[in-house]
Parts: structure tokens; sequence; C-alpha cells
């Protein structure tokens, strides 16, 4: 019932007798009623006639309920007399509803006792709670300023918004309320004054701000706020952690009048109010154009995280962090620092630059974190030495803001325990200075990775140089041999020559692949110079392939007795434009690769236009042999890669050096569904 209603149950004689007959036939009877200075000498008679009565603020309906039936009174509101029409309904599931609805609302209601207790003893009763309807919002927050001696604000400009639409004349009514007092007292405006506000001043709330100076608060201007806003007086506290973004009412407001509530927020904006700035200075700052840069030191560790986590939500364009150890690193990591870069990375295609002394825990985070980044550009990390000096975390965000984060005990593994003091600024010269830090450690990392692969190349070129004069003495050695043993036995022969063919055939073969051999040593070494001359000259490839293929058949103890080869080809005249002793090379250099690795099976030749059109050819030899091994698929056209028995590994290289010269590209790849390698290159049409 509303809170008329106490007052006809009593003065109603019906009313009355009814429910002391129900009391007395063992119905329990509950009433749920809003308890007020009017009505309360009611109430406390009522409690004779009812099991239980409790007290809910704000009770506008009136309902009764039995377990079968539902009783709605037609009364309008501040009437104090018998309804003269009244809601009747029986359905069960109806009634059902209403009486969840009415054990929702008996469960936020308080006891009849406690209420009246804080209506006669004026004792109030210790309570928080959340408040979700506007009303009752509105009306909470309306008395806890009507009853304040003093009241302070945090906000940002949204709660400022907020309060000048549903608020502003309890504050009027504040200042009216203090000023006589303090006027009669003899004390001066600013001195009494009990009404602060902190908040971001700024060019999009500083005409609103300034309506509130001019109502007589004291406004401070703080930057990069607490993400919540509170109002707290010496009697109770309300805040919400919702934006209330164009001054809407929020959904939800906490509301306490327990003091150690009201003292931890009183605490906290005391601190607060030290750090800021006078608004009436900060507003003159912005209307002139002068000094609008924020220079702040924290003490709050909590606060510190907060800021560092919202500018990393924030930035736009490019973060820059130093940290000073691997713990300070890691720390940061669980705390979400790092996460919320990678995120300003992967969604906003922030620049994120990072440099961090490191271990094996740093390097594996790292891989992963490069590996979850789409682009390299967008995340690079490197490593500089564990700072002994200077200890601090250091945030740049788009070259606007920085906040430096001393570090306190290294040692701990939570943030807010790790850190000191925090600094921070978006001053432009300062903000610009940690740039300046930044770029020079970065440079000095870029150098010291430059020296560090530099090292490794000449460690790898000693180590290859040590191959390859293994490798060619052998390979040199292995043709040497059989021509100098049966260059003697031939010189000790007599009779006719024809006898010895076989042998001839072998010292042939060998002389053969010793000139190969010191060719291919004399044409890397000419690639190396640059001096790889070319003689460019239109010539039928098709021709060219052909001649080759004669060679290997009419070679009756090479490896081409072995294997199958084909060739393949749509086009009778294929002209191209090179050196043909070279493309000849290219193509002998990739069938005997063919052959090494394809013991018995078939190599194909083909020669093909992706378009009919196509400037330019592609040649590929198919092998059905055992592929390329992945260990030197990155290395396969570099110099010195094999793991043949046969050669020292420079065909690919120079082969690799004769197509490009030409203009055209050349690339391996192992066949997808069945065995073996395809090599293939592409050389431009001849336009003669």
């Amino acid at each position: 019932m509303n809170y008329t209603r106490p007052l006809v149950a009593i003065r109603t004689e019906s009313i009355k007798k009814s429910l002391m007959d129900a009391k007395g036939r063992g119905v329990r009877i509950r009433y749920l009623t809003e308890i007020t200075k009017n009505n309360i000498d009611c109430c406390k008679e009522l409690t004779e006639l009812v099991d239980e009565i409790r007290h809910l603020e704000g009770v506008r309906s009136n309902f009764m309920l039995s377990e079968s039936e539902y009783l709605a009174p037609v009364v309008f509101d501040g009437e104090v007399n018998i309804a003269p029409k009244i809601i009747y309904c029986n359905i069960g599931s109806f009634v059902e509803q209403q009486q969840y609805l009415f054990d929702m609302l008996w469960n936020k209601a308080e006891t009849a006792n406690q209420r009246i207790r804080e209506i006669e003893e004026g004792i109030p009763v210790i309570r928080t709670k959340i408040l979700e309807s506007q009303d009752d919002i509105i009306r909470e927050i309306k008395n806890m300023n009507n009853i304040a001696d003093h009241l302070s604000i945090c906000s940002g400009l949204g709660g400022m918004q907020m309060s000048y639409n549903f608020f502003f004349d309890t504050y009027r009514t504040f200042v009216d309320r203090f000023r006589d007092n303090d006027e009669n007292k003899g004390k001066e405006k600013k001195e009494s004054n009990r009404l602060k506000w902190i908040i971001d001043i700024n060019k999009d709330n500083i005409n609103l701000v300034k309506v509130f100076v001019k109502l007589g608060f004291q406004i401070r201007h703080v930057k990069n706020m607490l993400p919540i806003n509170f109002g707290v007086s010496d009697k109770e506290l309300a805040l919400t952690i919702e934006k209330m973004e164009g001054g809407k009412m929020s959904s939800s407001f906490l509301v306490s009048n327990e003091p150690l509530y009201i003292d931890h927020f009183n605490s906290v904006f005391e601190q607060l109010w030290k750090t800021g700035i006078d608004g009436v200075q900060r507003i003159e700052e912005i209307e002139t154009g002068a000094g609008l840069a924020d220079i702040e030191v924290i003490s709050s560790t909590l606060r510190a995280q907060d800021l560092y986590l919202n500018i990393l939500k924030t930035a736009s364009k490019e973060i820059l962090l130093i940290f000073p150890s691997t713990n300070a690193f890691l720390r940061q990591d669980s705390m979400g620092a790092i996460p919320l870069a990678m995120q300003a990375a992967q969604e906003r295609n922030v620049r994120v630059r990072i440099l961090t002394p490191t271990n094996s825990l740093i390097e594996q985070k790292v891989r992963q974190l490069k590996e979850y980044c789409r682009s390299s550009y967008q995340l690079d990390i490197r490593y500089i030495a564990q700072m002994s000096e200077t200890k601090a975390t250091i945030l740049v965000a788009d070259r606007k803001d920085s906040l430096v984060m001393e570090l306190k005990d290294d040692a701990k593994p939570v943030f807010s325990q790790a850190i000191g003091l925090s600094t921070y600024s978006n001053s432009k010269a300062g903000v610009l200075s940690y740039v300046a830090i930044f770029e020079n450690l970065w440079k000095q990392s870029e150098l010291y990775d430059q020296l560090m692969i530099a090292h490794e190349q000449v460690t790898m070129h000693d180590k290859m140089q040590k191959e390859f004069i293994n490798v060619a003495a052998h390979e040199l050695r292995t043709p040497v041999q059989p021509i100098l043993g049966l260059t003697d036995i031939l010189g000790s022969k007599k009779g006719n020559i024809e006898q010895y063919q076989e042998y001839i055939s072998i010292i042939s073969r060998n002389a053969r692949r010793l000139k190969d051999l010191t060719e291919d040593i004399l044409d890397v070494s000419r690639i190396d110079g640059k001096s790889l001359d070319l003689r460019n000259e239109v010539f039928d490839l098709v021709s060219t392939i052909n001649s080759l293929l004669d060679d290997y058949r009419k070679d009756q103890a090479g490896l081409a007795n072995r294997s199958e080869i084909s060739f393949e080809s749509k086009f009778s005249n294929v002209l191209v434009l090179g050196d043909r002793q070279r493309i000849n090379q290219v193509i002998h250099n990739l069938l005997d690769n063919a052959l090494n690795f394809t013991k018995d099976g078939l190599i194909t030749i083909s020669v093909s236009k992706k378009t009919q059109n196509a400037n330019e050819w592609n040649i590929t030899v198919k092998d059905s042999g055992k592929g390329i091994d992945l260990e030197m698929m990155p290395r396969l056209f570099t110099k010195f890669a094999t793991k043949s028995q046969h050669g020292i590994g420079l065909g690919l290289y120079i082969s690799k050096s004769i197509i490009e010269a030409h203009g055209g590209k050349i690339w391996a790849e192992n066949n997808t569904n069945e065995k073996g390698a395809n090599f293939s290159f592409t050389l431009p049409a001849s336009t003669n």
C-alpha cells in the first residue's frame, strides 16, 4: 500500500475488523508500505493487527494478494479515502506473478521498527543499496544534497551535465542556505565554501564549468580522471561507473550512509584535490591559449595503473614503451598492458615499438606476439641491456602524452607494489624529450643488431669457405685421379688405340667434369664481382633443349640412362632474347639436379605461357624423385647449398643469377599430390 492506506486501514472499522478476524483464523498477514512522519502512529497501531509490517520508500502501487485472489484498489495519489473502484482477478498464473512481485519488494524493504526508530530518534539506519529507478536516484541524491553540510563531487563531463540537468536547483539552495549562516558568523565566502568539484577541464566543458564556478563551487582541474563519478557529503555517498554521456541519468547508482565508505571517498577526494590545479586558473589558461600542458606527479599506484591502461586504450597512432628490466616486461604483460598494446596494433592500426631487456621467457613471448600480429611494421620489439641506473618504465603515446613510472621494488610480482611515484605530462617539450631518448636507444639497438648480424655473416662465411675448400678439394681430386691413373695405363700400353676406348671415355668424362667445376667457380667469381657478361641474341629455345637432350642420350655412362627424360611443348618455335649458352647452362644444371635425386622415374621439361598474349615464357623441369629437403628450402638458391653426393652446391646459385640477369625469375617447390619437385624459371619472349 502507499503511504495513505495505513490511515484508511486504522480509521475504517470494517477494514480494521477484517484484519483482526483474519489474524484470529491463523492467516499470516504481511503489510508493505512507506512509513512517514505523517502515518507513523497508524503504522504502529497496524503492527498489532498484522504479523509483520515493513517500510519501502517510494511505494506507489496498491494491491492485496491471497493464495488465490488479487485485489487492486484504484486510488489517486494523496487521497485518504476508501477507493471508489477495485480491480479483481483470480487467474492462477496472474496471482503467482503478482506474488513474485510482492516478494521481490518485500525483500528490498526494511523492518518497521528500524524505520520508526529512524524517524523518532533521528538515528539513521546504516544501509548501502543500488538504485535502478530514475525517480529513486533523483529523490535520493536531492535528499543527500539538501541535508549535507559539505559536498565533494568528482566526475567527468557527463557527470557534470547530468548534475546540471537534474540537481542544479539543490546546489543553488545549498549555497543560499550556507551563505546566510556564514555571513551572520562573519566568515569570508572563500573560507566557508563547502561545495567542491574535481573535473578534467578542457575546451569541451569550459563553459559548463564556468556556470558552476559562478554558482559558488570551488573547482580544481585534474588530468585523466578516475573512471567513476561520485559525490560524497558528511553523511552520504553516491557513485556510478557510467559516463552519463550527454548528461543522461545513469541507469544505476550505489548510495550508502556507511561511515567507512564516506570516510574512504572523502579521503580519495582530498588526495585528488591536493594534486589538482585551480579551476579559475585553468579556465584562464585555456581561454588565453597559454600553458595548456599538464604535468602531474601521481602518488597513487592504482591511479597510475588506471591512467597507464587508459593511455594504451586511447592511443591512435603510435605507442613507444621502454622497460627497465625483464621483470617489468613480464609484470606488465600479466597486468594487461602488453595485450592492450597488441590490441591497438591489430584493431586500430597503431604502430607499437618496445625496448626491453631479454631472457628466454621474453624471447618466447615476443615470438608469440609477432606470430599473432599480422604486420611486423605494426609491432617491433628490440632488446636492450638491463638498466642499472635508470629504473623507470616509460610510455609515450602519439607523441602527445608521456607517463614515467619509477621502479621501486623489481622483485614484486604485482604492478601496484613494484612502482613508486609516476609522472604524467602532455608538455610538448617534455614528451618529445622522451621520444628522443627512445629513438636514440632504438638506433643503438639497431646498430647492435647489425653488428651481431655482420658477425654472424662473417662467421657463416668463414664456415662456408672452409666447407667449400673441403668440398672443392674433394671434387677436384675425384676427376683428377682417374685421369692421371688411366693416362699412365695408356702410356704403358702398346698396340691399337681403339682397344682402350673405354679408358679414353672415362678420361674424357672426368676431364669435362673438371672443366665444368672450374667454370662454375669462375662463374661464381664473375657473379660476385658483378662482371657476368651476357651475349644477347634471338634464339629458339625448343631447338636448344632438343640439342641438350641429344647430348644426354648420347652419354651412355651418364646418369640419364637411369631415368626417362621427356620434353613437352605446344609451341614449335619459342623465340627468346638472351644468351643461348647461359640459358643452356641453366637447363643443364636443372636437369643434372633432377637426375641426381631421381634414381629411376620420369623427368619432364615443359615450355608454356600463362596466357596466349603473355610476354614471357615459363620453363619447368619436373622430376619424380624424393623432392626438396625442407631444411634446404630456405637457402636453396644460395652458394654451397647441397645435400647431394655430387657437386659443391653452386649450380642453382649460378642459375638464379643468370635468370635474374635476363630479367626473369626462378623458383622451386615440391609436388603437392605426388613425389618429386618442380624447378621453374621465366624468360622474356622476343618481340622480333
